[in-house]
């Protein structure tokens, strides 16, 4: 089988990765691989080391190489909806990364890195639709995220440190055994409370709490951090290009 093409997938070489890259409107190069039909990383990619965002989603890639960590000038990574089990502890080594989506592949806690920990200057992590039941405790070090998705895992409880993202203001728990968010009025209460001090915007005191209530419902819908085949993917360079701007 031909490097880089799956078994109806398209074959990806240096030339024809070189021709997929564009440049974004804030003059990032970004390659996007999406939908090809691929069962392995292209290994011509890591000739183009130099891009800013990366998108290999939709496709059927079952494993990161080592040298993943390579891609020292990448912003932007999103591998949804592949075949994933476990990541590369190199994946560490893209510091520069602030956005990040995992979401719907096949990863279980142990397939989760320590070195995820070394990523703070991520915004946004999603981890959505998977086969996690716990998280590495190095990801309390993302002093800087903003955006969390857990939905449709294994979780029966929240990771402790989640409620230390002195930033995180959208948190999606969704669909976890224990996470129901159909809770009976004092539980939803109680939940409300504990949000509140996982929004990050501020200490705590009776005030502030009556002062969030719509903020928390806000963060109650999960905003932000949709199911990657939801209709809301149709405008997904919309959303990068806003979310983006949000961070500059």
């Amino acid at each position: 089988m031909p490097k880089g093409k799956g078994a109806k997938g398209i074959k990806v070489t240096l030339k024809s990765a070189k021709k997929a890259v564009r440049m974004t409107p804030d003059g990032w190069r970004r390659l996007t691989l999406s939908n090809m039909g691929l069962t392995i990383f292209p290994k011509c990619l890591l000739e183009l080391t130099n891009v800013d965002e990366l998108d290999l989603s939709r496709n059927l890639i079952q494993e990161l190489p080592d040298n993943i960590g390579n891609f020292s000038s990448l912003k932007w990574l999103d591998l949804h909806s592949n075949k994933l089990k476990s990541l590369p502890e190199s994946i560490g080594n893209l510091v520069g990364l602030t956005h990040l989506n995992f979401s719907n592949n096949n990863l279980t806690a142990v397939g989760l890195p320590p070195a995820l920990g070394h990523l703070t200057n991520l915004r946004s992590l999603n981890l959505g639709m998977n086969q996690l039941d716990a998280l590495p405790p190095t990801l309390r070090a993302l002093d800087n995220l903003q955006e969390l998705g857990l939905f449709d895992n294994l979780f029966n409880k929240l990771p402790e440190f989640v409620q230390d993202l002195g930033n995180l203001t959208k948190l999606n728990v969704k669909r976890n055994p224990l996470l129901d968010t159909q809770e009976d009025d004092e539980g939803s209460k109680r939940d409300q409370r504990k949000e509140g001090k996982w929004s990050g915007r501020g200490g705590g005191g009776g005030g502030m709490y009556e002062e969030k209530k719509e903020e928390e419902k806000k963060i109650r819908t999960y905003s932000g951090l949709m199911v990657p085949n939801s209709v809301a993917t149709v405008n997904q360079d919309v959303w990068r290009l806003r979310k983006k701007g949000d961070y500059m």
